[in-house]
């Protein structure tokens, strides 16, 4: 049975219909000091409950949910976390910091046998669940989003480290080229861009990354872009946080759309990952 987080409802319900297995139904109850409490109707040997984590308390429902199904009688629990909070806190830049996508990735692992992380910043966190844990890439997913008529399309990475992405997404699409800017992380907060050499000029460019969440790198990219000649710039992503006025300062810089999945559901959603995940399963 699948049991779904709150975060998460209408991607567990693709995945119901896709995998054939059936839905359970979670309910919460809220306690006057602050607390909740999740109860579900699980039945069966094997739960698999799915569930991203990008709030603290969608992180602590799904430690309770984990527990719930096993005190339901679960005898096997796949934990599927479409997007992982906390898992970009991957490098501890100063004395005193924790290493925060250890330790969520830890206590995640105590209450399931396996593990199912789409995309992570990094695949390294999968080492940190005690349990095994696999990345699955819905990158190639993105190129159903994307209009069938690109002119010369290029497909730009963020940085080196993400040029996969493009390269699998430019795949699926079935033409362009690919490239990357040069993008160095001074701290956890500020990041400073180099401008990619590639002629952009009367092409339609596609920006593809993992996450995006304040969408400042994006938009200077975009601006670079835009100051080139590119004909139309797209951005297309796993996990849209869009925050803060993230939206705004895209479309600002010249970000014609933004296509995303269904990890978080956003209006920008516009594929869903449920078919991969059934497969997987």
């Amino acid at each position: 049975m699948i049991i779904s987080g709150s975060a998460s409802i209408s991607l567990a319900s693709s995945l119901s219909s896709h995998s054939k297995i059936p839905l359970g139904k979670t309910t919460h109850q809220n306690f006057p000091d602050g607390e909740f409490m999740v109860q579900t109707n699980f039945k069966g040997d094997h739960g698999i409950i799915i569930a991203a984590t990008r709030s603290a308390s969608d992180h602590l429902e799904l430690l309770q949910l984990q527990d719930a199904i096993r005190e339901a009688g679960a005898t096997k629990i796949t934990t599927i976390l479409p997007y992982m909070g906390y898992a970009r806190q991957d490098t501890v830049f100063e004395p005193g910091q924790p290493l925060s996508a250890r330790a969520m990735a830890r206590s995640i692992g105590t209450g399931t046998d396996r593990v199912i992380i789409v995309n992570p910043h990094k695949n390294t966190v999968c080492d940190y669940f005690g349990v095994p844990a696999i990345a699955l890439d819905a990158s190639p997913v993105l190129a159903q989003t994307l209009p069938t008529n690109l002119e010369n399309p290029l497909f730009l990475a963020p940085d080196a480290g993400a040029i996969s992405l493009a390269k699998s997404v430019r795949d699926a699409y079935g033409t362009g080229d690919t490239d990357y800017f040069e993008k160095d992380r001074i701290s956890s907060t500020e990041v400073q861009i180099s401008p990619s050499t590639v002629d952009v000029a009367g092409r339609d460019v596609i920006c593809v990354d993992d996450i995006i969440s304040t969408g400042t790198t994006t938009s200077k990219s975009a601006r670079i872009l835009h100051d080139r000649g590119a004909k139309t710039i797209f951005v297309t992503c796993i996990h849209a946080l869009l925050v803060e006025d993230a939206r705004k300062m895209l479309s600002d810089s010249g970000v014609g759309a933004i296509y995303t999945t269904d990890t978080i559901v956003t209006p920008e959603t516009k594929v869903s990952i449920a078919p991969l995940l059934a497969k997987l399963l």
